[in-house]
């Protein structure tokens, strides 16, 4: 029998496992660590010392020791008015479940830094790397973290830092492309795009692939900027003055879910039907597309497999592996509902 420790109601540490077993503690660490030579015979009667006395290895300490916090940062660039929304089960949560999940597989924890009115200062944080969630073109997180030399890669391309911050493309375009192919398809064909100010990739991309789509169609223009900060009532007030200016508008692309509900706010008090008079569609399915009256048309952005991919990314940058500056993400699905969808002639 092992001598006890003689520390009953603590927890054991590594001086009484290298009492127990007659060595010295920097043998106990190198035997359970297996570091440096320990003889098998000395080796085997450490680990049976360790677990006749129930000890753990304090993780802390080996990540001290190893340089490495073995925790990743989630970092949202996008204001509460369109991150997150009154509920907080917003783009942003829905991403750093699955964030999460995909990095614990990888015995990584995760800290969120969600939206805020203003960024903290990220030196707090005892991160290995960090993931941010559509940077746009001068995001102050991202500038701070590589600032801090902390390795980043982000969710949708930061513009202008593609060769700096390696990122999982979020298929803006083709997102773009389903929802205005669908409302052509529904039969509209006074269109509007109704999007953010900034340049994030998203808000780029989908005016580029709109400009695409009515030069090819021969259809006129029609496009609002809201600022992020204003949220559900910067997109009731953006299509106030859409109606006043264009009348005859039938479609409404809106890919900022709360713009999308504050514009449906606006159409019901002008009188205009949605979907009859128009129709609405979004991007993000989340809670804000499905709870609207009427629900939003949006896509399945396939955020679990987004946000693995992200993970996976950022720990290859981690093991110094730099060979994919960008990763291609899973391609979007229409989920078409109410808002968009006439109904079916009968008889």
């Amino acid at each position: 029998m092992l001598a006890t420790a003689g520390r009953s109601g603590k927890r054991p540490t590594i001086v009484d496992v290298a009492r127990a077993a007659g060595v010295s503690p920097t043998t106990v660490s190198h035997s359970l660590n297996g570091r440096g030579y320990v003889d098998p015979r000395t080796r085997e009667r450490v680990v049976a010392a360790a677990q006749e006395l129930g000890y753990r290895p304090s993780l802390r300490a080996q990540r001290l020791r190893a340089g490495s916090a073995r925790t990743i940062g989630l970092v949202s660039s996008m204001p509460v008015a369109v991150a997150g929304g009154a509920s907080r089960l917003g783009f942003f949560m829905e991403v750093a479940a699955a964030a999460a999940e995909a990095a614990l597989t990888h015995g990584f924890a995760m800290v969120l830094v969600p939206p805020l009115e203003s960024t903290p200062s990220l030196a707090q944080f005892d991160i290995d790397g960090a993931i941010v969630v559509e940077p746009e073109q001068d995001d102050v997180a991202t500038a701070q973290l590589r600032e801090l030399g902390i390795p980043v890669v982000s969710i949708g391309r930061q513009p202008g830092a593609e060769a700096e911050v390696p990122y999982v493309d979020a298929q803006a375009s083709l997102t773009g492309r389903l929802l205005l192919d669908h409302l052509h398809d529904q039969g509209s064909r006074s269109i509007a795009l109704l999007t953010g100010a900034g340049r994030r990739h998203s808000y780029v991309e989908m005016s580029a692939v709109y400009d695409g789509f009515v030069a090819e169609r021969g259809l006129d223009a029609v496009v609002a900027r809201v600022d992020e900060h204003a949220g559900e009532d910067g997109g009731y007030a953006a299509m106030r003055t859409l109606l006043r200016d264009h009348p005859g508008l039938d479609g409404l692309c809106a890919p900022v879910d709360a713009f999308a509900v504050g514009a449906v706010r606006a159409l019901a008090e002008e009188g205009r039907r949605v979907p009859d008079d128009v129709r609405v569609v979004t991007r993000y399915s989340g809670v804000r597309a499905r709870t609207c009256r009427p629900p939003l048309t949006a896509v399945d952005m396939h955020l679990d497999e987004l946000s693995a991919l992200a993970v996976g990314l950022l720990l290859e940058r981690l093991r110094g592996d730099s060979s994919r500056p960008a990763v291609a993400g899973p391609p979007p699905v229409l989920i078409p509902r109410e808002s968009s969808m006439l109904p079916t002639p009968t008889g």
